[in-house]
């Protein structure tokens, strides 16, 4: 019988893969475009949102300006759309802006963006759940009431898909991004027929409501605003750089598939947020930043809803079937927009792990192929923010996007150096006019993203971005102090350039006893069998009549090894034997010792419980003495017979393999049963003691 925990794990993240499989995870473009781009896809679905409740600040005329910000943003986006392309064709490795950077401009501005990704990564989880949430409550008001839980839950449940699997969490997502797009984009086009083609006078449930400005908003205030309404409109953006981490997950061609990728992500994007906000003028859709003071007249009670969900009622009506779909979709997409952090993060924590600047649990596959580790850790740190901000999209925002276009500005600049270096030295006139070309796109892009990232810390630095940008620091001077620890261990574990490994001069070997019994019997054969300079046997002293026993015991049986006796006065074990071991390594510096604890094996698990972990305390101790060796001698009881030893070594090697459960005996690893010590003042089994 399985463990409950194994069973558990089995059904949410399915039996586990041979390495040999990871070739057939690998994603066509059908999948990895709902799989990199469902982050950009759906942030069309809060970007409108928050244009047009920035511009609400200066009241309902200054919604005009609504598709001059949208049109701005498409700028940017396919701007950074053609940039990217020109990264993942250069570096298809999967490192996208930390290998740009970290090749072109040096670790240090690698570290820098990679600090940003991550932080970018988990603002991603954070703000699209969070969204999602939203506008799902805006039909449901059981999701708006209990908004913090939903959102913890659909985390929960995100990683639980990623944990079985890229491939698999692809094809789970593909019908949802897909429809997304299909739904908003068949709600724009009908609106739009309805308005020009059929005549109709198509009104959003906010059209008629009366909006005061929160400020008077003139000449320099107006530039602001109009800039820090852009700031927030390219949240659209965030996403596209995805596909560059996540090149190696496509199938061959693989740069080619990755890019071709991108340019379906960005014309998409593109249209949904244009369709939206010129939708959003012809319905006149007011959303504004604080519906309580802002708005002057409205229906008792009104709760504001989202511009996706009041364009669906202004199209197909209140209370429709399709109203319904759309804000489900929505929903639902942006719960999903999820998955492109989920994909990304674990991809570079795991590069950031192999370059020794994150620990190295992030570089190991799960049982599925996936990076467990990477993705456990990304869903933690999402639910922290969505529980510290309780889930409300507009403040969350604020921190928002600062990260990717702090990596959108770096890797552009990497970009130009490596489209430099490349034309020292190439010689033919048509590679040379790609380069050149390659080069004034990325000179172009970085330019704007730079400008943009200046335009997003003056108007959001205030709002929260500061706390983005402290996250960052940390997380860039924690990698820093990891990969020192990683060098200097590396420094202290290196062989010696020449010469050989001093052997050392003599081997003292010292068995620990508490009860002449057959575990202690074992560990002196055992000890004598690796023929040491000198053994001794030692005990400590904790009750008079159990040491004058086992001395007679041990003459008795005329023992050929010396028996020595530690008092301890206050009973302690450990300490008198730590000084026993530090004074033979004083008289003999050179030499090693090695501490032989015999040790009995049991099979139930509550049998553990009736004994104490003395001799775990010891051995750990024993570990940080130099020069010090702790052998254990293990001596099985008969509850060991029955002991399901193919389970064990599932649950030691955390992932069991394909094949019958009990294989042959001669083809079975080596097993390590779980182990209760028998150390000096410690009772073995049928002493009457333990």
């Amino acid at each position: 019988m399985a463990s409950p925990t194994s069973l558990l794990k089995r059904l949410l993240v399915g039996r586990p893969f041979r390495s040999d499989r990871l070739q057939h995870t690998l994603l066509p473009k059908r999948i990895a475009l709902p799989v990199f781009a469902s982050d950009a896809l759906s942030s069309v679905a809060y970007a409108p949102d928050e244009i047009l409740l920035t511009l609400s600040i200066a009241g309902a005329s200054a919604y005009v300006f609504s598709p001059w910000i949208a049109l701005a943003v498409v700028v940017v986006m396919l701007t950074v759309v053609a940039s990217y392309r020109q990264n993942v064709h250069a570096y298809p490795s999967g490192g996208g802006d930390y290998e740009v950077a970290t090749v072109n401009l040096g670790p240090k501005f690698g570290i820098g963006v990679a600090s940003a990704l991550l932080v970018d990564y988990v603002l991603t989880v954070a703000v699209s759940v969070s969204s999602g949430v939203a506008n799902l409550g805006s039909v449901v008001p059981f999701v708006a009431t209990h908004k913090v839980m939903i959102a913890v839950i659909a985390v929960v449940l995100l990683t639980a898909v990623n944990l079985r699997g890229l491939r698999e969490s692809g094809t789970a997502f593909a019908i949802p991004t897909y429809g997304f797009v299909i739904v908003i984009g068949g709600m724009l086009l009908t609106g739009l027929i309805r308005v020009f083609v059929l005549g109709h006078e198509l009104r959003a449930p906010s059209a008629d409501l009366v909006i005061q400005a929160e400020h008077s908003v003139t000449g320099f205030a107006l530039v602001f605003l109009l800039l820090r309404t852009f700031s927030s409109g390219a949240a659209a953006l965030t996403g596209v750089e995805a596909i560059s981490n996540g090149v190696p997950a496509f199938k061959p061609p693989k740069s080619r598939n990755a890019a071709t990728t991108l340019l379906l992500l960005g014309v998409i994007a593109v249209s949904m947020l244009v369709g939206i906000i010129w939708l959003a003028r012809l319905t006149h859709l007011q959303f504004v930043e604080d519906p309580a003071a802002q708005i002057v007249s409205g229906p008792a009670g009104y709760e504001q809803k989202t511009v996706t969900t009041q364009l669906g009622e202004a199209v197909f009506g209140s209370g429709s079937i399709l109203l319904y779909v759309v804000a489900g979709i929505t929903a639902l997409i942006l719960f999903l927009a999820a998955n492109t952090a989920f994909n990304g993060f674990p991809v570079l924590g795991s590069i950031l792990a192999q370059d020794r600047y994150l620990p190295r649990q992030l570089h190991t596959r799960g049982d599925r192929l996936a990076f467990s580790n990477g993705i456990l850790f990304l869903a933690a740190f999402a639910i922290v923010l969505i529980v510290g901000f309780q889930a409300e999209v507009t403040r969350l925002i604020q921190l928002y996007i600062v990260g990717v276009f702090v990596s959108f500005t770096l890797s552009q600049a990497g970009m130009i150096r490596h489209w430099n270096r490349h034309l020292k030295i190439e010689r033919d006139p048509e590679a040379r006019r790609r380069m050149h070309r390659s080069r004034a796109i990325n000179a172009f892009g970085m330019g704007l993203t730079g400008t943009v990232l200046v335009i997003v810390l003056i108007t959001k630095f205030l709002l929260g971005a500061w706390i983005a940008i402290a996250a960052m620091a940390v997380i860039y001077l924690l990698m820093l102090a990891i990969r020192r620890h990683y060098d200097r261990v590396a420094r202290e574990l290196a062989p010696p350039d020449e010469g050989r490994a001093v052997l050392p001069a003599r081997n003292h070997a010292i068995v620990l006893v508490s009860k002449l019994h057959q575990p202690t019997l074992r560990a002196i054969a055992y000890a004598r069998a690796t023929r040491p300079d000198t053994l001794t046997a030692v005990t400590v002293n904790v009750d008079e009549k159990d040491t004058r026993d086992l001395q007679e015991e041990w003459e008795r049986r005329e023992l050929p090894v010396p028996l020595t006796v530690i008092d301890s006065p206050y009973r302690e074990i450990t300490r008198p034997i730590l000084d026993f071991v530090a004074n033979t390594r004083r008289e003999s510096p050179r030499d090693v010792v090695t501490v032989f604890i015999p040790e009995y094996v049991v099979g139930r698990w509550w049998e553990n419980l009736l004994h104490n972990q003395s001799a775990l305390r010891l051995k750990t101790r024993l570990l940080f003495e130099p020069g010090v060796m702790v052998t254990s001698v293990p001596w099985q009881l008969a509850s060991t017979a029955n002991k399901d030893l193919s389970r064990l070594d599932a649950t030691l090697s955390r992932g069991p393999a394909r094949g019958p459960r009990v294989a042959p005996r001669s083809t079975l690893p080596p097993t390590v049963p779980p182990v209760v010590s028998a150390p000096p003042g410690e009772s073995g089994p049928g002493d009457g003691r333990g």
